[in-house]
């Protein structure tokens, strides 16, 4: 018995020291280059949103929001209390809703982890983030009627945490921050896409998320819901399982449900958008992320 524990131990071991190897690089990139970004770029990039607010682009305003939602590093609960201080200067909700839902797909330090799942997947990520905030703002300005879509009355403003006067410190405390985050998320990650090389034999994964069927994009789209807990947490395992044969189109749909319907997120958006609108987000997401999955599968 004690033989075959420690056989499968270092068998675990030698899964997880590969995977470790492999995707150690991007994630300690991703936390100096995201933590970079917070630091010195993080009040220019809200500055240039907070602008917006009176200027007369109109429906174009959702392009540059969308995009200055993938440049921001905040997570959701930064994000909604900046998004409350920009709907009371005056921004259109349909801005916002870009912004919030780019912000919420992606971040300058997640783009960094996405590639170690190839060029591929990278540009799928991105693209994807990019057009489902943009489709969300057309959707609300579609829809919304003049209506107020968002409810901020509950949120304040952003709290700063990289108030050191040092640049220097300020930098060193937000890498602090960004590893006691994330660093578990990562581990666990590695440990259970160790767990599944391990166990998981590599035809269930290509019968369950490979080939072009909608059953496997729908699949993934699904798992991604109560699976997903941090960015980069899930790149061990999107990258175990497009070795093991997931589909393009299916991890495309992972990486949509997975940051959009975040256990820890959908408390916050329940309380901003109300049930029906939550309902509304919800059914949104899960059929944007299957059409894009489906339309991946077509294009790669």
């Amino acid at each position: 018995m004690i033989d075959v524990l420690h056989r499968e131990f270092v068998y675990l071991w030698y899964y997880f020291d590969i995977q470790l190897r492999q995707i150690f690089g991007y994630w300690a990139l991703g936390i100096v280059l995201g933590s970079l970004v917070s630091v010195f770029l993080k009040e220019r990039i809200h500055g240039l949103l907070h602008s917006m607010s009176s200027s007369k682009m109109g429906l174009v305003g959702i392009i540059p929001a969308s995009l200055l939602g993938i440049a921001s590093p905040l997570c959701m609960y930064g994000t909604i209390p900046l998004a409350a201080s920009f709907s009371r200067s005056g921004m259109r909700d349909e801005w916002l809703a870009s912004f919030m839902m780019c912000s919420i797909l992606l971040n300058p330090q997640l783009i960094v982890y996405s590639t170690a799942l190839g060029v591929t997947a990278l540009a799928v990520r991105v693209l994807s983030s990019f057009l489902c905030g943009i489709l969300a703002g057309l959707l609300l300005c579609r829809t919304g009627k003049g209506k107020p879509f968002f409810r901020f009355e509950y949120f304040d403003g952003p709290h700063n945490h990289d108030t050191d006067p040092n640049g220097f410190l300020r930098l060193l405390k937000n890498i602090g921050r960004n590893i006691r985050v994330t660093g578990p998320y990562f581990l666990f990650g590695i440990l259970l896409s160790a767990l599944f090389q391990r166990y998981v034999p590599e035809n269930l994964m290509t019968g369950l998320f490979g080939g072009n069927e909608a059953f496997g994009v729908l699949m993934a789209a699904t798992v991604g819901v109560p699976l997903y807990a941090c960015g980069g947490g899930t790149i061990p395992l999107l990258q175990a399982w497009l070795i093991d044969g997931m589909s393009m189109g299916s991890a495309a749909a992972f990486m949509i449900t997975g940051p959009s319907t975040k256990i820890t997120n959908l408390g916050a958006l329940k309380i901003v958008l109300g049930m029906k609108n939550f309902v509304i987000y919800l059914a949104f997401v899960m059929v944007f992320a299957f059409s894009v999955g489906l339309l991946v599968n077509l294009v790669v």
